[in-house]
C-alpha cells in the first residue's frame, strides 16, 4: 500500500516518564551519552509498539529525539540564535503566552546530516511505513518574518531563500538514499495565515499575507522540484500546539485555492478538531490527485471522541472530497514540545486506537 493510510497519525507522542527522567539526568551529567541513547532506543521501541498495537501502518518515532517539532531542525544547522517571536500562544482561559525562536545570524548551513539517523533508528524497528517529520521552511522565517535574519548577513531576502532550500533538498535526498519513502512536512505558518486577527498582526508589521503565502508555495515548490522517486510527501497543517494550547483560528479559505493546487504534495493533514478550524468547503479546491487527511481527533483534550460523530463529520467532508481521496487522523501530534500535551499515555492510545476504529468502520480497512 501507498500512504496516506485510512488511520495516520501526525507524529509526536507522549514522552515517557522512563526518557523525561533519563534526559534530565543526562543533562545534569548524572548518565553518559551511551546510556542515554540506550534509554531513548527502548522508548521509541515502545513508541512503536504502541502505534503497530492500535493498527496503524505509518509509523513515527515520537520525535522523541527532538526538543520540539522545529527546534531541532535549526539546532543541527549552524547560523542561528535565538529570539523572542512575532506571535504568542493562546489558551481557553484568554491567557498569552511568549516564546523564542530562531533568528538567522550567519550563513545557514547544513552542517551534517539532520534527521537521517532518526530514520535509520526507526526503520530498524519496524516493518511498517517508517514516516519522518520535518517543519516546513515557512516555519524558520515566518515567527519573525520582519527580522528573520540579521541584515548584515542577508541584505537580500532571495540569498536567505536559497540558503534555506539548498539545506532542504540536500537533506529530503539524504533520506531518500536513507530508504525513506514517506515525508511529512509540518506548516504552521499558512494556518496561521488563515486566521483575520494573525492577517491584520503581519500587515502591521508591514507584511503582506498573500505575498508571504505566494513566497511560501514558490519556496516548497523550488525544494521538491524533481523530489526522489517513490517518496510520498504530506503537507500537515497546524495552527499551533504547545501544552494543549494554539497561535490561530479561522477556516482555511483564505490560502485553500493557493494551497491545495500549487503546493506539490500528495497529501494535506488538515486541522478539523474544533470550531476554530471553520468547515470543509475549502476543500472544493483538492485537485484530482491529491488526498486529505481529516484531523478530527483532538490531542489537545482527553476526551474521546464519540465515533459515530467521526463518522458523521467525515461524512460531511465527502460532499467536497471523494471518500476515496479522505483519511482519518489526530488533528496534531500530541507532544509539539517535549512537555506534551495536557492528558496521559492511555488516553493517547485510546485516541489512536479511535483513529483506526472509525477509518475501518468508513473505509473498510486502515
Amino acid at each position: 500500500m501507498v500512504p496516506p493510510f485510512r488511520a495516520e497519525h501526525v507524529g509526536s507522542l507522549l514522552r515517557p516518564a522512563d526518557l523525561k527522567r533519563a534526559f534530565q539526568q543526562f543533562r545534569d551529567g548524572a548518565l553518559s551519552a551511551a546510556d542515554y541513547e540506550a534509554a531513548l532506543l527502548d522508548a521509541i521501541r515502545g513508541a512503536v509498539r504502541t502505534q503497530e498495537d492500535a493498527g496503524l501502518q505509518s509509523i513515527t518515532d515520537g520525535e522523541f529525539g527532538r526538543n520540539s517539532w522545529f527546534g531541532f531542525f535549526f539546532e543541527r544547522m549552524d547560523g542561528f540564535r535565538l529570539e523572542p517571536a512575532a506571535f504568542r500562544f493562546r489558551d481557553e482561559k484568554g491567557g498569552s503566552y511568549e516564546w523564542p525562536t530562531c533568528c538567522a545570524c550567519a550563513r545557514m548551513r547544513r552542517r551534517g546530516p539532520i534527521a537521517i539517523d532518526e530514520f535509520k533508528r526507526l526503520a530498524a524497528l519496524t516493518r511498517r511505513t517508517a514516516k519522518m517529520t520535518l517543519p516546513a521552511p515557512s516555519a524558520l522565517h515566518f515567527f519573525r518574518f520582519h527580522a528573520a535574519a540579521d541584515p548584515a548577513v542577508y541584505p537580500d531576502e532571495n540569498g536567505y531563500w536559497d540558503d534555506l532550500v539548498a539545506v532542504y533538498r540536500a537533506e529530503i535526498a539524504a533520506l531518500a538514499e536513507a530508504g525513506c519513502r514517506y515525508l511529512q512536512l509540518d506548516e504552521v505558518p499558512l494556518a496561521m495565515l488563515c486566521d483575520p486577527l494573525i492577517r491584520e498582526q503581519v500587515k502591521g508589521l508591514g507584511g503582506d499575507p498573500a505575498a508571504l503565502v505566494a513566497k511560501y508555495v514558490e519556496v516548497l515548490q523550488r525544494i521538491l522540484a524533481g523530489r526522489p522517486a517513490g517518496m510520498t510527501v504530506g503537507l500537515h497543517l497546524c495552527r499551533g500546539n504547545f501544552r494543549s494550547r494554539w497561535m490561530a483560528s479561522g477556516g482555511y479559505e483564505p490560502v485553500a485555492e493557493r494551497l491545495l493546487n500549487d503546493m506539490p504534495v500528495d497529501a494535506f493533514f488538515l486541522e478539523y478538531d474544533s470550531e476554530r478550524a471553520g468547515d470543509f468547503s475549502p476543500l472544493r479546491w483538492l485537485p484530482a490527485d491529491k488526498h486529505v487527511v481529516l484531523g478530527l481527533v483532538s490531542t489537545k483534550s482527553p476526551a474521546l471522541e464519540p465515533a459515530d460523530g467521526l463518522r458523521r463529520r467525515i461524512d460531511e467532508a465527502a460532499r467536497h472530497v471523494p471518500m476515496e481521496r479522505l483519511a482519518l487522523s489526530p488533528q496534531c501530534g500530541f507532544a509539539s514540545v517535549a512537555g506534551g500535551n495536557l492528558l496521559t499515555e492511555e488516553e493517547q492510545a485510546a485516541k489512536l486506537r479511535l483513529v483506526v476504529e472509525v477509518a475501518r468502520a468508513a473505509w473498510g480497512s486502515a
